[in-house]
């Protein structure tokens, strides 16, 4: 074998000193002469802006490649992701779906490590998490360490949140109603609901995945393989989904032929595109975790928080 054919002799560069992420779609990720490359036979559209051509991918720079719709990847290039440590998730446009995601993850298990010395801790560090997911969502720290509390509180919110919304986008409301065994028999804003809570909780799974947490170890979620994916995806429950449902049920209404999972799908992903809702989720993880201790003292110490209030 040719030296540096695959690029195998090369260090890896650690997690902390790369870029993120990169998307592409419809075109063929494969190795050439020692390098990844992505090729593009057909000329640039809307999903894809990319024109025609072969892009040297820096993928030694990268910890993750996100893999759109209409492309396919060559086993040498699988091979020389895994040998430097590069992730490739298959997701659907915009991140609205994430189809796979293999157990190749950061260099460093800390995240998942103060993960789960924070959920270990079931009377005093998991509630503190899940009192400050609430506060990134409700915009301030309430004074309850009760989950069912806090649950109770967040809902009486929610209640008001979808009248507000439907009021804005102008669509009839009768309430958050979901049957699982028979989803379609929902009306147009909740079927809606229910495809942007998905796409949504998609580009969770990327975050989650991205950053090595594990998605089982859920603060508010419990029971979900994904309960961790959905306790950060409702952090974008309010800014994201909701409008994101509302819009696509007020244009399907307005407009019949309109296939309602498609529009929320599209409308979603466009959402979630143009305000880099995964980045931000990612830094939400970091964030919740930052003050976690793995040196064996008192798992959590929150800046600006006091036991039993908030200060």
């Amino acid at each position: 074998m040719l030296p540096g054919r695959l690029g195998l002799e090369t260090a890896r560069i650690p997690h902390a000193d790369r870029h993120g992420l990169l998307w592409l779609s419809r075109g063929a990720l494969t190795v050439r002469d020692g390098t990844l490359r992505f090729e593009r036979e057909n000329p640039a559209d809307a999903q894809s802006p990319l024109e025609s051509g072969q892009y040297g991918i820096p993928f030694q720079t990268l910890s993750m490649i996100l893999l759109g719709p209409g492309s396919t990847v060559s086993h040498d290039a699988l091979r020389l992701m895994a040998r430097h440590g590069t992730a490739l998730v298959a997701v659907g446009e915009d991140g609205v779906r994430c189809y796979t995601a293999p157990p190749l993850l950061p260099d460093s298990s800390e995240t998942a490590r103060r993960q789960m010395r924070a959920w270990g801790d079931a009377g005093g560090s998991r509630i503190t998490i899940a009192r400050r997911m609430y506060a990134m969502r409700l915009g301030e720290l309430v004074p309850h360490a009760d989950i069912d509390i806090l649950r109770g509180i967040e809902g009486a919110r929610m209640r008001q949140t979808y009248k507000n919304l439907a009021q804005r986008y102008d669509i009839p409301w009768r309430g958050r109603r979901y049957d699982r065994n028979r989803p379609l028999t929902a009306d147009i804003p909740n079927q809606a609901i229910n495809h942007a809570s998905v796409a949504v909780t998609s580009a969770a799974v990327i975050a989650v995945t991205s950053v090595g947490a594990i998605p089982q170890l859920g603060f508010i979620h419990e029971h979900s393989g994904d309960a961790f994916a959905l306790d950060i995806a409702d952090l974008y429950r309010d800014t994201i989904l909701l409008p994101a449902a509302f819009q696509a049920a007020k244009e399907v209404m307005a407009n019949p032929k309109l296939d309602i999972e498609r529009q929320a799908r599209r409308t979603t992903g466009g959402m979630l595109r143009s305000q880099r809702v995964i980045s931000k989720m990612i830094d939400s993880i970091k964030k919740l975790f930052e003050d976690v201790r793995l040196d064996g003292a008192s798992p959590v110490v929150f800046s600006g928080e006091e036991e039993g209030g908030v200060s």
